[in-house]
């Protein structure tokens, strides 16, 4: 079997996320106080407790699924000697879960990533003022089609289709007033489902190029070391290791889309047929099977996750 690890994006946060990893795991909480620390902010106080208000801003929000997944890596590297390079032959994540991806592979550090999160969180805050733009998921459509509707809906403001999360899920993303013009343009070509989503800022599409300017600033005083194995990014759906690429793809992920179909479509081209879903929630592991029904899809988010994933590893 061929295995890739796939880490979150937003979305995946919950209340709780990490706590029982933390208390039973004195690896995992090292890891918390560690983004702790170079956050200078107790942010795992607040994934653990909320409120969820808190949690799910975007500047809180990346750092804390970077962290719970990060926890996971490291209990099972630490506690049951289980390296990331002898188990997958490949990492992705989803939107920031790249950034989780690149520091499970050592291409990034823990506290670098951190940083990096909280400023991204920030950055895309800052491009857009609250209420200029928005997002919506497209259900049951095509993601041609959702392009078009997109294309069909901006006239002279920005409508993009910026995640390609699977068959049938197009998220748009853009000008609020063209966002919904291409929702009615939905409804009237018969799709079943246009919803608004509950998000700060219209991620992935041009109108971030200011967060994306911030990004590569920032990006360009951090080390990025040759990853232990191959990541696909975002960007392209392709696998890459020169450290030089895999930061670029980071500044053109704020603005790029996020073809995650293909993403997981290219791992499967490769051989995958294990996808580990490394940290808060199941959404990918979802996605994964609505992507290819014959893959296999793992979550790890609980030490028992973690314990039975090793004894299966074992046999």
């Amino acid at each position: 079997m061929t295995s890739a690890f796939i880490f979150p994006g937003q979305g995946s946060q919950a209340v709780g996320m990490g706590k029982e990893l933390s208390d039973n795991m004195p690896v995992a909480k090292d890891v918390f106080e560690e983004v702790n620390d170079a956050l200078g902010q107790n942010l795992s106080t607040l994934m653990f407790e909320g409120p969820l208000e808190e949690l799910t801003l975007t500047y809180n929000a990346q750092p804390a699924l970077m962290a719970t997944s990060m926890a996971v890596m490291r209990v099972l590297e630490k506690d049951f000697d289980i390296k990331l390079s002898d188990v997958a032959a490949y990492a992705a994540g989803h939107s920031l879960g790249e950034y989780s991806a690149l520091t499970a592979a050592q291409c990034l550090s823990l506290t670098d990533t951190a940083k990096l999160l909280k400023l991204r969180g920030e950055a895309m805050q800052r491009a857009v003022p609250v209420g200029i733009g928005a997002m919506a998921a497209i259900m049951g459509a095509q993601f041609n089609i959702v392009e078009e509707i997109a294309k069909q809906a901006s006239l002279d403001q920005i409508c993009t289709a910026a995640n390609d999360n699977a068959d049938g899920q197009v998220v748009i993303s853009g000008h609020k007033a063209a966002v919904e013009r291409a929702m009615e343009i939905a409804k009237e070509r018969g799709i079943k489902r246009a919803i608004l989503l509950p998000v700060s800022a219209p991620f992935h599409c041009p109108l971030m190029q200011p967060a994306a300017d911030e990004m590569a600033e920032a990006l360009s005083n951090v080390t990025f070391n040759t990853p232990l194995i191959p990541i696909i990014t975002n960007v392209s759906a392709e696998p890459h290791s020169d450290p030089d690429i895999l930061r670029n793809m980071l500044v053109e992920q704020i603005t790029g889309r996020v073809r995650w179909r293909e993403s997981v479509l290219k791992m499967v081209e490769l051989g995958v047929d294990q996808l580990i879903e490394a940290g808060s929630g199941k959404v990918l592991s979802g996605l994964a099977r609505r992507i290819n029904r014959d893959i296999n899809a793992v979550s790890l988010q609980s030490p028992t996750d973690i314990e039975n994933f090793a004894k299966e590893l074992k046999k």
